[in-house]
Parts: C-alpha cells; sequence; structure tokens
C-alpha cells in the first residue's frame, strides 16, 4: 500500500517539492555557513520524495550547534516551509482520497521546522538507529 502511495504522492506532488528543496539546498550550498542547512534541505527533498513508509527521530549526539542552527533555520525558512505544508495539507484534507497525502503534508511539519540533528528512518523500526 505504501508504494501505492508513494507513486501517487510522487507523480501529483512529491517531486515538485523535490526540485523546490533539492533548488533551495544548491543555493544554500554556495556559501560555506550554508553547507550545513543545505545538506538538510537536501535530505529533507528525499524525504518528500518518498514520505510513505519513513520517519523522522531526532539525533541524540546532534549537540549545540545542530541546537543553533535550528533556531537559525525556524526564524530565516522553517516558519514559511512549515506553514506551506499545513495550508497544502489541510487543502489536501478536503476530500477523502487526499487524507493519506495531507498527512504526508504534516509529517513533513517538523523536519521543515528543526532539520538540523535529524535522521529519516523507515517506519518499521524507528528505533534501530539509537
Amino acid at each position: 500500500m505504501k508504494t501505492i502511495l508513494n507513486v501517487i504522492w510522487l507523480i501529483l506532488s512529491g517531486f515538485w517539492l523535490f526540485l523546490a528543496y533539492l533548488a533551495a539546498g544548491a543555493l544554500l550550498c554556495l556559501t560555506i555557513i550554508g553547507i550545513p542547512f543545505g545538506i538538510a534541505a537536501f535530505r529533507i527533498g528525499v524525504y518528500a520524495l518518498w514520505p510513505f513508509g519513513y520517519t523522522t527521530i531526532e539525533r541524540r549526539d546532534a549537540g549545540a550547534p545542530s541546537c543553533v542552527g535550528n533556531v537559525l533555520w525556524l526564524v530565516l525558512a522553517g516558519w514559511w516551509l512549515a506553514i506551506g505544508h499545513i495550508v497544502t495539507g489541510l487543502l489536501l484534507c478536503l476530500t477523502i482520497i487526499g487524507i493519506p497525502f495531507g498527512i504526508a503534508n504534516f509529517k513533513l511539519i517538523p523536519v521543515s521546522l528543526f532539520p538540523l540533528g535529524r535522521e529519516i528512518v523507515p517506519s518499521d523500526q524507528p528505533f534501530a538507529s539509537r
């Protein structure tokens, strides 16, 4: 079932989200300071490409630099990304067929708010990397 949902997601919105996060990551990687944020954008893009069957977990070894980076990300880009995912998720939830895709958009909110110090893992083993 998750493969079917992923293919439909990919065709309808996942590919475009992936391209947008890929472009943002490429722009962020132009400066040395932006490289960690660019890598985080690439990670979000891959997660947005194929969200069903995966989840995000917090890395316990992330440390203070990821906390500072998350605050910068939240102020500069995180709010706008989260608002976009909330609006898109609510619009998708207006139809019964769109509810799983709305939920997938809601799954992208935490990682779009605080991308540093997170890891994407399969849903059936969320505690495997700890």
